[in-house]
């Protein structure tokens, strides 16, 4: 089961520049729709302010921030007048006022979100000029989806899920057309992944609770490396991981460990339960990986990775870590 934290301020920031041989790549999902993918070399930490003091995550620990939109509740009082005066009997008013609400910024949709679902909310009898009118177009000018949330949300290791507000304006991206400055406010998602340059590796945690094959929603882990026919892809994993679905029997990357009858010592194109697997591109052929792999790739695309077995449980435990370099 995920844990679940809901923090007071979340506050992005480099402490320290990495060295030269780590580095952070990022894949920002914009609310347009368009992908973003760059580096970031500034960024080591991920500060939190919470209730209870402030914490220091390292930023490789780190698998993807969610950006929500926080209220502006500093305009609060110029929000609600605004919706309030859509029930005048002036039109010219009414206009005023909803021409006003729709030049504002993206943090009055929660406010006028939250005060149309409040029961102070009166509903206009005019059907010109409504709040319900502006929300809707606001929210389209910012492609913002119904359900969206308001707080930001952080997911570390792949297992852990910190809510709050991230401080910051922009997000800084090196790109191969440059140098990118972000506004948050266009910003759905960023996919972050830690990048050992003196090794050539990335290091994943595959999560037994997710990360099977057997699971149709998100049971194949997005690596974001891509992979061109012909090179030499290297994996190594370990770990251990308990399957529920399997009567609750321990598994390393190279199969059973609680009993020697699914284990297979040597390489073999077919996987047995709980193996390591990956493939490339998300319909492409499955290959048994284990604890060690190297080989070269047969096909051009971005690398996934899960654990075998065609029946998901989320009550599986444990996961594995596995690093993966292409050369």
């Amino acid at each position: 089961m995920k844990k679940i934290l809901i923090i007071s301020a979340f506050v992005v920031a480099g402490l320290s520049v990495y060295s030269q041989k780590e580095k952070i790549e990022m894949k920002l999902t914009l609310r347009d729709g368009n992908i973003i993918t760059g580096t970031s070399s500034s960024i080591t930490t991920v500060s939190l302010n919470t209730d209870y003091g402030k914490l220091e995550i390292p930023i490789k620990n780190v698998s993807s921030l969610e950006f929500g939109i926080a209220p502006d509740n500093a305009n609060k009082n110029k929000i609600v007048p605004l919706v309030k005066q859509m029930n005048d009997t002036s039109a010219e008013k009414r206009q005023t006022a909803f021409e006003e609400l729709a030049k504002m910024g993206i943090g009055s949709i929660p406010v006028i979100d939250n005060y149309i679902n409040s029961p102070e909310y009166i509903p206009s009898e005019y059907s010109d000029y409504t709040a319900e009118a502006v929300l809707n177009e606001m929210k389209t000018a910012y492609g913002i989806e119904e359900g969206y949330k308001d707080k930001d949300i952080a997911f570390i290791d792949y297992e852990y899920i910190m809510g709050g507000t991230i401080a910051l304006k922009t997000v800084s991206l090196k790109t191969e057309y440059g140098m990118l400055e972000v506004p948050k406010e266009k910003i759905v998602k960023a996919d972050i992944s830690y990048y050992d340059e003196q090794t050539g590796n990335k290091t994943f945690k595959l999560l037994a609770s997710k990360h099977i094959s057997g699971n149709t929603d998100g049971g194949w882990l997005n690596t974001g490396i891509k992979v061109k026919k012909g090179q030499k892809i290297n994996i190594n994993a370990s770990g251990e991981v308990t399957l529920e679905s399997l009567s609750g029997n321990k598994y390393a990357p190279d199969g059973s460990i609680s009993s020697t009858s699914d284990y297979e010592s040597d390489y073999s194109v077919y996987p047995s339960y709980g193996n390591l697997l990956f493939k490339i591109g998300e319909d492409g052929e499955t290959v048994r990986a284990g604890s060690k792999y190297s080989a070269p790739a047969e096909l051009s695309g971005i690398l996934f990775l899960s654990i075998y077995e065609t029946v998901f449980n989320s009550s599986n435990t444990g996961s594995y870590s596995v690093k993966v370099s292409v050369k």
